[in-house]
């Protein structure tokens, strides 16, 4: 079964950057699409990005179009979220997640633990 550990949140001032990793252990990860979701204090889950399994393929939610790349390298089994430009609304628990490239959370058959990303103004 693949297991899946997102690394590289932490807190940052509002304009900063941050790279969001998702690695797979227990199985390949270039099979699958994947996606990255959001979940900030009290609210619900949401979609961020995905990127199919070779990389040529990504979809944004329309907030983070042009701050946010998706990207991936299948020889380290491991899916990037690089952030820009970053606002103190992008606060959130960040998950990683394999199965799908889409915003629908059901179609998703792995997800990661999280990691924390505060954007302080």
């Amino acid at each position: 079964q693949v297991q899946l550990v997102e690394s590289g949140g932490g807190l940052v001032q509002a304009g900063d950057s941050l790279r969001l990793s998702c690695a797979a252990s227990g199985g390949t990860l270039s099979r699958n699409a994947v996606g990255w979701f959001r979940q900030a204090p009290g609210k619900e889950r949401n979609f961020v990005a995905g990127i199919n399994w070779s990389g040529d393929n990504t979809y944004y939610t329309d907030s983070v179009k042009g701050r946010f790349t998706i990207s991936r390298d299948n020889a380290k089994n491991t899916v990037y979220l690089q952030m820009n430009s970053l606002k103190p609304e992008d606060t959130a628990i960040y998950s990683c997640a394999a199965g799908s490239m889409w915003s629908d959370s059901s179609k998703y058959w792995y997800w990661g633990q999280g990691t924390q990303v505060t954007v302080s103004s």
